[in-house]
C-alpha cells in the first residue's frame, strides 16, 4: 500500500506542481480525504471489500496518497523557477532539468511526507487488520485483546514500531541522504558519507 502511495502520489503531485489550474481543482478534495478519520474509511473499505486484503490496502492508499500528493506537489511549486532557466539556457533538456533541478528541489517537501505517509500507512494498516479481522499485525493484536493478554499485545506493538523504524531508517533516511547530499555539501564541514 505504502509504495502505491509513493509512486501515484508522488507521481500526480508532481504533475499537479507543474499545473496551477489542476491545484486549484484538487485542493478541495484533498482537504476532504484528509478530513475524514480513517477509521470512517476503514468501515466503508469493509463495507465495500469485505474483511480482506484489499480492505487495507484501500484504506492505506485513501489516508496516505493526500499527505504524498500535497508533499510534491508544494515541492514543485516552490522550486527556484532561475536555477530552471539557467539549466535550458545551458541547453538542458525537459527532463534533464527536472532530474537533476526540479525533482532535487521538490525532495524538501516529498520526504518529510513520504516520511509522514509511512507512519499513517503503518498506523491504519494495523488499525484496519484489527477491525476487518484481516490477519497481519492487526489480527494478531485482536487475538491478544480477546484472550486477555498484555504481553503478546506490546510484543505485536513492539513489532509493528519496529518494523516501521528499520523502513523509516534503512529505506527512507538513506533515500534522504543520497538525494540531498548537495544540501549537506553547503554546510560548513562539507559532505560526510
Amino acid at each position: 500500500g505504502f509504495a502505491m502511495v509513493a509512486v501515484v502520489g508522488g507521481t500526480l503531485g508532481i504533475a499537479a506542481g507543474y499545473s496551477p489550474a489542476t491545484m486549484r481543482l484538487l485542493r478541495p478534495l484533498i482537504t476532504v480525504l484528509l478530513g475524514v478519520p480513517p477509521i470512517a474509511w476503514i468501515v466503508l473499505a469493509m463495507i465495500w471489500f469485505g474483511g480482506g486484503d484489499a480492505t487495507v490496502r484501500t484504506v492505506i492508499v485513501i489516508s496516505a496518497l493526500p499527505v504524498v500528493f500535497v508533499g510534491a506537489s508544494e515541492g514543485i511549486v516552490k522550486r527556484d523557477a532561475a536555477l530552471d532557466m539557467m539549466a535550458r539556457s545551458f541547453g538542458a533538456g525537459a527532463i534533464k532539468r527536472f532530474a537533476t533541478i526540479g525533482l532535487r528541489q521538490a525532495t524538501t517537501t516529498l520526504l518529510p511526507a513520504f516520511a509522514l505517509a509511512l507512519g499513517t500507512a503503518f498506523k491504519v494498516a494495523v488499525m484496519a487488520e484489527l477491525l476487518a479481522n484481516a490477519g497481519g499485525i492487526g489480527g494478531a493484536l485482536a487475538t491478544a485483546r480477546m484472550n486477555l493478554d498484555i504481553t503478546q499485545a506490546l510484543a505485536w506493538v513492539l513489532i509493528a514500531v519496529t518494523a516501521l523504524i528499520t523502513i523509516e531508517y534503512g529505506l527512507i533516511q538513506p533515500l534522504r541522504g543520497e538525494i540531498e547530499r548537495w544540501r549537506r555539501a553547503q554546510q560548513p564541514w562539507g559532505v560526510k558519507r
